[in-house]
């Protein structure tokens, strides 16, 4: 059904819109400095009349969504993707029971690491890293590299499961993006960990860099929600009854 398709297309319009208009706003604020400054100092002084930029204002996600009044935007928008991610990876389950039930349990792999980025990308959300920085990075960490996971298992499950007929032409994107997910997010790391400016922000452009892929990525799965139907969700909930049935027995 048609119809079906408007849930990638939130999940794009929310994280990528949402996100970006976050980082918009606390430029504006004058509470992160623009993704085109490498200039940093130590401290800043008062009567500055340039705009100054120091540690606490390179342009990261996080830091992006740290103060008032950008913050509350920052956390609607991570909830609310992160809640649109958890019913995308259910149905996208669903759809690859429905017509490949032979590779469920590769599906199901995919299913508990979209389960786990979710999760891990509500408490990056709702933990202001200033606040509480531990559980911040540690939902955020966790959120990437289950990403990577599941960009990995779906983008194998497009060679192997027959959902569109169009496989032949996702399956070459999503391996660049799945390769790009991964590939950027080992650089991310060892970037973001580095005391030096330069080195921080140019983690700052591979975070934002890691966000549009994956969003990107998640776009492409129109073309299979696209012959999704309500029926699918049925084949979720009896395969459910039937697992039941065998534990019980």
């Amino acid at each position: 059904m048609v119809l079906w398709i408007i849930i990638p297309i939130t999940l794009f319009s929310v994280s990528f819109f949402g996100s970006w208009t976050v980082y918009a706003l606390a430029l504006r604020n004058g509470h992160v400095c623009s993704l085109q400054n490498w200039e940093y100092r130590n401290s800043c002084q008062i009567n500055d009349s340039e705009r100054c930029c120091t540690n606490h204002h390179i342009p990261t996600i996080s830091c992006s969504g740290t103060t008032a009044p950008e913050n509350s935007l920052f956390s609607a928008t991570v909830n609310a993707g992160a809640f649109l991610f958890l019913v995308f990876c259910i149905f996208h389950h669903a759809h690859i029971l429905a017509r490949n039930s032979n590779h469920s349990l590769l599906s199901k792999f995919a299913l508990v690491f979209g389960c786990v980025a979710s999760c891990g990308a509500f408490v990056a959300g709702n933990c202001n890293p200033v606040d509480l920085w531990l559980l911040h990075y540690l939902g955020a960490a966790t959120s990437f590299v289950c990403l990577c996971f599941y960009c990995v298992l779906l983008t194998s499950l497009t060679n192997r499961c027959v959902l569109t007929g169009l496989e032949r032409y996702l399956y070459p994107v999503r391996i660049i993006s799945s390769t790009i997910q991964i590939s950027v997010t080992i650089l991310y790391c060892i970037f973001f960990v580095q005391e030096d400016y330069f080195f921080r922000h140019i983690s700052a452009i591979f975070e934002w860099t890691l966000s549009v892929n994956v969003e990107v990525f998640e776009l492409s799965f129109v073309v299979e929600f696209f012959f999704f139907s309500s029926s699918m969700i049925r084949t979720l909930l009896d395969k459910r009854d039937e697992e039941k049935q065998l534990i019980l027995s």
